[in-house]
């Protein structure tokens, strides 16, 4: 009678007796749509599920995601063993997130683990490179788009700081800069790299 039920089943009985059955049944997190759309926004090409739960539920909530990849009854070695596959594949740079004990493994291995803070388990936080507190999938999107822009925000203020710095220096060489300009290369330069910084803030709210 269980054969055609994808939910986890639990059998009670009393004695000998079969009184009846739980039908305990996972859902989705109300972002989670959300999320997988904005890391294929993101340029996130390959987009896997790994999970402890059934083949059967995993292959459901894939199809409801948009995701093709989805594997089903693994132990936390196989797990493991899925992540070191990817990573033999050149060019491949692992993102793992999870919130179980059994995922800290493949968090240390990831390039970077990503555990949800919320209701992750101890070892899966101590674990991680990053932990996300509301435990809201969608913000390990919001997560790359700052560091996506901090990055480049970086890059930014250090030719900024260069650049500046070097024209100074020329010009002082050759006489023409002045005491005022070599303020502005220092404490102005300074100024704006700290306003364009700013920016990294208004994301994050």
């Amino acid at each position: 009678m269980f054969l055609s039920i994808t939910e986890t089943t639990v059998v009670c009985a009393v004695g000998d007796k079969y009184i009846g059955c739980i039908i305990l049944s996972d859902v989705l997190k109300d972002d989670a749509s959300d999320t997988v759309k904005a890391l294929k926004e993101l340029n996130i090409k390959n987009i896997q599920i790994l999970s402890g739960d059934k083949q059967s539920i995993v292959t459901i909530f894939a199809n409801k995601l948009g995701i093709t990849q989805a594997y089903g009854d693994l132990l936390p070695e196989g797990k493991v063993e899925h992540i070191e596959r990817l990573k033999e594949e050149k060019g491949n740079q692992i993102a793992f997130v999870g919130d179980g004990m059994n995922d800290a493994p493949v968090l240390a291995l990831s390039d970077v683990g990503i555990a949800m803070g919320g209701l992750g388990s101890d070892a899966a936080i101590e674990t991680a490179d990053v932990v996300i507190q509301t435990d809201q999938p969608s913000k390990v999107a919001t997560a790359i788009k700052v560091g996506r822009c901090t990055r480049r925000i970086i890059w930014q203020n250090v030719l900024l700081a260069f650049g500046v710095k070097l024209l100074v220096l020329i010009l002082g060489a050759s006489g023409i800069a002045t005491l005022w300009e070599a303020v502005f290369a220092d404490v102005g330069v300074t100024l704006i790299a700290i306003m364009n910084a700013v920016r990294i803030q208004k994301m994050i709210k």
